[in-house]
């Protein structure tokens, strides 16, 4: 599949929404219940573009958004300044096209733009493919927190991961 990856629009919002509420209604990517209205995805963008984030869209020749991918603060507090926590999601039945593979790539060169130090990934510990994707990106594995989440009525682990920009 054909696609190309640039900087979100307010006209990407309702496609990331899309993709958002899937992983939300149907995955554990996201830890969330509920599925996000338009304004929250709108606050959500906006607030990236307050603190300087990127959101990256992976788009088709229609410009319709086939996955995206973010970074943010990991921690608040100042020594975390150089850490980022990112997100990759790709729209349903697109996983494996190398539309994932293109957003990350363009987001660990926008941090290394940024003079970040380190990038982290928390990922459910029973999703092998994602665990495998992060690891041909160099990702690590730093360490697993059991069953820090719960959803789906089951608790889940979360694989942390962790790449240092160099």
């Amino acid at each position: 599949m054909e696609s190309r990856i640039r900087p979100a629009k307010i006209e990407d919002i309702e496609g990331i929404l899309e993709i958002v509420n899937d992983a939300i209604l149907n995955t554990t990517a996201i830890y969330d219940y509920d599925v996000r209205t338009l304004n929250e995805q709108l606050i959500w963008f906006e607030e990236k573009q307050a603190h300087g984030f990127p959101i990256l869209v992976a788009v088709d020749e229609k410009a319709n958004v086939l996955g995206f991918g973010t970074y943010g603060d990991f921690r608040v507090k100042i020594g975390y300044k150089f850490t980022v926590e990112h997100s990759v999601y790709v729209k349903d039945g697109l996983s494996g096209k190398g539309i994932g593979k293109q957003i990350l790539s363009e987001l660990i060169d926008t941090a290394k733009k940024q003079k970040l130090h380190t990038m982290i990934g928390l990922i459910d510990a029973e999703n092998v493919g994602s665990i495998a994707f992060h690891e041909k990106f160099g990702f690590e594995k730093s360490g697993v927190l059991r069953e820090a989440g719960y959803k789906f009525e089951k608790w889940l682990d979360v694989q942390l991961m962790q790449l240092i920009l160099k």
